[in-house]
């Protein structure tokens, strides 16, 4: 156990976030999961939050583990990453496990295993586009050589999510965008295709809006006129957000306090995508707020870290990983409080999950890898700095 604790290593305060989080994630999860386990009549709400638990700390030995590989070697392991990910989203997208119309799931035949496979071509994806980015700083205003290999990796991982998962793919390429604008990108072929990407976004609406109730596109068109429309016209299309508001509500400024949720009862996922609302119900806005901030600090160390780094790949990885954990956390949130259409997003490290709370911990893992490696070149450079002195 002490040698473990010795071999932590990389930004302290992001280790305290994990922490923080983590601990957030078992109270708010175990509180939350009571429907689940009725529902479950084989399972009782401990097994299910052993479950919970075991993923967890699966999660947090990735992250451990991660931290101690030099970040530069992760420039290789992306390419591995990228070219494994994408079969595997196509097998996904042709015989993967369907669920409310859409293949997310790869399911693992003899051992009935199944996970997400968008979760790792997400990592994947952050880490080949900052290795791309990186090795074209010399060539960031060549459109041929620099620009169309970098979009064509992101157009083949992003459209081959859309389908089944829309707010993971756009999520995902607004961050390999980040990455491109940091890495230096010619700003007018980012411009250009913001602008392409607009129009392209309101012809999808477009189409979403007039087409048949079917499939994924009529469950996209659900979501965008439920929380378009200011008239109620089906209670039970917008049962979600409702009493999401209502555990908003009534929690209030301090919350009705550890395990006296009610919404639980009520609210179709509180342990997962609304899990954000069950918090602010049991632990008040004040907990909403400790959220937020941890995310946010994540994000201002993960700034730090990346202005430090004087290798290009690992200041565009860090920036990558964190820009897609808050990202998503913030349109989790923002569904939490009825800011944003529903989306189906988790929140990292804090929602009940299987695949997301292990990629989230190599994300982070690589994150505290990159900072870990600014702290051993300060070793370095302070050893020769004292042997100079005493020479």
């Amino acid at each position: 156990m002490n040698s473990i604790f010795s071999n932590i290593k990389g930004d302290k305060v992001i280790w305290a976030v994990v922490i923080l989080l983590s601990l957030s994630s078992t109270l708010a999860v175990y509180s939350s999961i009571s429907t689940l386990a009725y529902k479950s009549a084989s399972k009782s709400q401990e097994i299910v939050m052993i479950k919970h638990l075991v993923t967890l700390f699966l999660g947090l030995g990735l992250m451990y583990w991660i931290h101690t590989i030099k970040y530069t070697y992760f420039s290789r392991i992306s390419q591995l990453a990228y070219w494994l990910s994408v079969p595997l989203l196509l097998v996904t997208l042709v015989m993967g496990t369907n669920l409310n119309s859409a293949s997310r799931w790869l399911t693992i035949p003899g051992v009935d295993v199944s996970f997400q496979t968008s979760d790792l071509a997400k990592l994947a994806l952050i880490m080949y586009v900052a290795r791309l980015v990186a090795k074209k700083q010399n060539q960031v205003d060549d459109f041929k050589q620099t620009f169309m290999p970098i979009m064509i990796a992101i157009f083949v991982v992003c459209g081959l999510i859309l389908p089944a998962n829309f707010s993971t793919a756009a999520v995902l390429f607004a961050t390999c965008m980040l990455i491109m604008f940091v890495g230096r990108i010619n700003i007018k072929y980012l411009l250009g295709l913001v602008g392409s990407g607009i129009v392209l976004f309101s012809i999808f609406i477009a189409v979403a809006l007039n087409s048949n109730n079917e499939g994924r596109i009529g469950t996209w068109k659900k979501r965008i006129e439920n929380f378009t429309s200011d008239e109620v016209q089906d209670v039970n299309a917008n049962y979600q957000v409702n009493q999401a508001k209502i555990a908003i509500a009534t929690g209030g400024w301090s919350g009705k306090g550890p395990g006296k949720s009610t919404q639980r009862n009520f609210l179709p996922h509180p342990y997962s995508d609304f899990i954000y609302a069950f918090i602010i119900e049991e632990y008040g806005l004040g907990g909403g707020i400790v959220i937020l901030f941890l995310y946010l600090l994540l994000l201002l160390r993960t700034i730090i870290i990346a202005s430090k780094v004087d290798n290009p790949f690992g200041t565009l990885l860090a920036l990558g990983c964190c820009f897609l954990l808050v990202f998503q956390a913030m349109i989790n949130m923002a569904v939490g409080v009825n800011l944003f259409p529903v989306t189906g997003q988790p929140l990292p490290f804090v929602s009940k999950g299987g695949t997301s709370f292990m990629f989230t911990g190599i994300a982070i893992g690589i994150i505290l890898s990159v900072s870990r490696g600014i702290q051993s070149n300060k070793s370095v450079e302070s050893e020769k700095g004292g042997q100079l002195a005493t020479a």
